[in-house]
């Protein structure tokens, strides 16, 4: 959720719902819903910075250090699927080359044709066969095995 205008209506709708509760006399619902709301707000907010990706840049950058191309992920930011990869790959995740679909149009183009026209990420490309939202220990074998 990384659209101001949906985060301000989440907000909004959260912040009534505490005041509803409030106004009711239940005071410690009220707090209860409010961290809540808080969380959640924290959490969506398309201000809060970047999470669970790699930057174009750092991709380059990858590419240049180890030109592996054997496997490829490709992904978009607030994807909860790609960021448990990332996360479930743990130090493996520098051996695999990144590719943001948000940010490059070839690489959204792919995932279409091997997706029946959906972005669904993250797809994942091992020896030259893609995945759609493999296995975390599909990917990790593959990754081990050099």
């Amino acid at each position: 959720m990384r659209s101001p205008w949906l985060w301000g209506a989440l907000v909004v709708v959260l912040g009534l719902v505490v005041v509803d509760l409030a106004l009711d006399g239940r005071a410690a619902w009220a707090v209860g819903y409010g961290v809540l709301a808080l969380g959640i707000a924290w959490w969506t907010s398309p201000w809060r910075g970047r999470r669970g990706g790699t930057t174009q840049q750092e991709v380059e950058d990858m590419a240049q250090d180890d030109p592996r191309g054997d496997v490829v992920v490709y992904w978009r930011p607030g994807c909860g699927f790609c960021a448990m990869l990332k996360a479930r790959l743990g130090g493996l995740k520098d051996r695999v080359t990144w590719v943001n679909i948000w940010e490059d149009e070839e690489g959204a183009a792919f995932v279409r044709s091997v997706n029946d026209g959906n972005e669904t990420v993250p797809t994942v490309v091992m020896d030259g066969i893609p995945h759609t939202n493999p296995s975390p220990v599909k990917v990790k074998e593959r990754l081990a095995r050099g």
